[in-house]
């Protein structure tokens, strides 16, 4: 018996996989089961479409009025903001509450039971979140349009913008990953996730024009990760010049993820044990 268990271990086809197809199949089954939860979701799917949709109608018309920025144009000025906004609203506080929660179910407990890489469990989280980033922001550009919203620079640079938003989204994922697998419980990882969001979207350009703001706040807001990317998609939408804001926020994007998707799989990683 003890001759036959020792023969059964070491018999490669019994060994776990390795290599990059292994990993990537990872990533691939983990994005699919999260994408299935969400459309599985109700509530899920209607915060990815209806939220966005009275976020920008509800800004446009009570506070279009009272606003004035450069341009004339709130419309113009305030939908790339909102486009940002929801997207970190998704990648951050969705993620944050989703990972918290497969945590408590015992969910992710099978899956380091499973012959999976820990890091696939995660990049397969965060690379789910992309699509339903993507999905919101379509139905924002959609509802922009209607109400007066135009792509002025053209559809290669919207384009390039939109990728841009997503890398951004993506980034801030992590972030979301590691603060919901610091949390106690889901209700712990909301509340987390909106103490530091709300203050890191309003303190930006997103709404209003920096230059409004006292000179403290206002020296935070120019070089804010929020005001790059939304001066980004800003200018990539119509036509105004971006300067160096499209590199600050690829690497603002590309230092988030590395710092924090590090955090978050050798925290994965550390509870496993």
């Amino acid at each position: 018996m003890v001759a036959m268990a020792v023969e059964f271990r070491s018999d490669p086809a019994q060994a776990p996989r390795r290599g990059p197809g292994w990993w990537f199949s990872g990533v691939s089954e983990m994005a699919r089961r999260n994408i299935r939860h969400i459309l599985r979701s109700p509530e899920l799917v209607a915060y990815a479409l209806i939220q966005p949709v009275m976020f920008v109608l509800l800004f446009t018309y009570v506070f279009g009025g009272a606003m004035h920025v450069p341009g004339g144009n709130y419309k113009q000025f305030l939908l790339p903001g909102i486009f940002v906004q929801m997207v970190l609203f998704g990648s951050v506080f969705g993620t944050t509450v989703g990972v918290s929660t497969d945590l408590r179910s015992g969910i992710m407990d099978r899956f380091r039971s499973m012959p999976i890489s820990r890091s696939a469990v995660l990049v397969g989280r965060t690379v789910s979140e992309i699509l339903r980033n993507l999905v919101s922001v379509a139905v924002m550009i959609v509802v922009g349009l209607l109400i007066g919203f135009r792509l002025d620079d053209g559809l290669l640079p919207a384009l390039g913008g939109l990728a841009l938003l997503l890398f951004f989204g993506y980034a801030m994922s992590w972030l979301g990953v590691y603060v919901g697998m610091s949390t106690g419980s889901p209700n712990a990882a909301q509340s987390a996730g909106l103490t530091w969001l709300f203050p890191f979207t309003f303190l930006s350009s997103a709404f209003a024009p920096t230059g409004s703001m006292p000179g403290w706040l206002q020296a935070y807001a120019d070089h804010s990760p929020m005001t790059t990317m939304v001066d980004s998609v800003r200018g990539l939408s119509d036509g105004t010049p971006v300067g160096s804001e499209v590199l600050q926020t690829l690497a603002w994007s590309a230092g988030v993820t590395l710092l924090f998707g590090t955090l978050a799989v050798r925290k994965y990683a550390s509870q496993s044990r």
